[in-house]
């Protein structure tokens, strides 16, 4: 596909690696719009796209806005043939702890675990299913989706919730590309590394600066780093079912 027939929903697309994207794909001459619960952010990306990015807030987390955003996205842009499955947060925290001092165990909450799941999981499968039902709806061939996956669903210390979240969507990955083979629509994913946005720095300041020493490539990613991979899924017809790690040598 070209980036300039693309009329692409980008979830999560406030700041951070979904308003890079938003704006290299209007650079490009495609059409773009964007959810996130930060309406701030989404109000600043928008006006930086030229009148090529519309935006509305989205909680993915709600089956019932996931379904109002693609009927609202695909009037907005006048069809809809791709999606960039990117919103995301972080809970971060060991399954089970002791404390060195008191002895005390403490042990990750159901509100930590539940939110990364919503969110990540189940908000990211709400808007694909949503969506795709759109594109096949509107007879939209070719199509495309992209998942944003991460390195940490290989296994990550401290972020079980976050771990099975995105190693689930990859696997979803390959069962989407042959669900929606017969609609013409490809199904692909990029996994991230540790990447410079809003989310990452939120993390711990020494597990993110000891995961950063870690990088064989010697630095942190940048959301241009993974618009290259996610421009060569959208454009390489012959990509599907599979997911591309994009760490920088990073094992985690």
């Amino acid at each position: 596909m070209k980036l300039s027939d693309l009329k692409v929903i980008i979830t999560g697309g406030a700041q951070g690696m979904g308003a890079h994207f938003a704006r290299r794909i209007a650079e490009a001459g495609g059409q773009v719009a964007i959810g996130d619960v930060n309406e701030k952010g989404l109000a600043e990306t928008a006006e930086a796209g030229g009148g090529r990015i519309h935006a509305r807030k989205l909680d993915v987390a709600s089956e019932t806005e996931c379904e109002s955003f693609v009927a609202w996205a695909a009037g907005a842009m006048g069809g809809l043939n791709a999606l960039v499955n990117n919103a995301g947060i972080l809970r971060d925290g060991l399954l089970v702890k002791k404390d060195k001092e008191t002895g005390q165990i403490k042990k990750l909450s159901r509100a930590d675990w539940q939110a990364v799941i919503d969110v990540n999981l189940t908000g990211a499968t709400w808007i694909v299913r949503e969506t795709v039902g759109k594109m096949v709806e509107l007879g939209s061939r070719p199509g495309v989706v992209v998942n944003m996956s991460s390195v940490a669903r290989h296994g990550n210390r401290g972020q079980s919730n976050y771990s099975a979240a995105k190693a689930a969507l990859a696997a979803n990955t390959v069962t989407w590309s042959r669900e929606f083979a017969p609609f013409g629509i490809r199904t692909g994913a990029i996994a991230p590394g540790m990447i410079e946005t809003p989310m990452t720095q939120g993390m711990n300041p020494k597990a993110r600066d000891a995961l950063v020493a870690a990088i064989p490539v010697g630095r942190i990613g940048v959301p241009e780093d993974i618009w290259v991979a996610v421009k060569f899924v959208i454009e390489c017809d012959y990509f599907n079912g599979r997911t591309i790690d994009v760490d920088g040598g990073l094992s985690m």
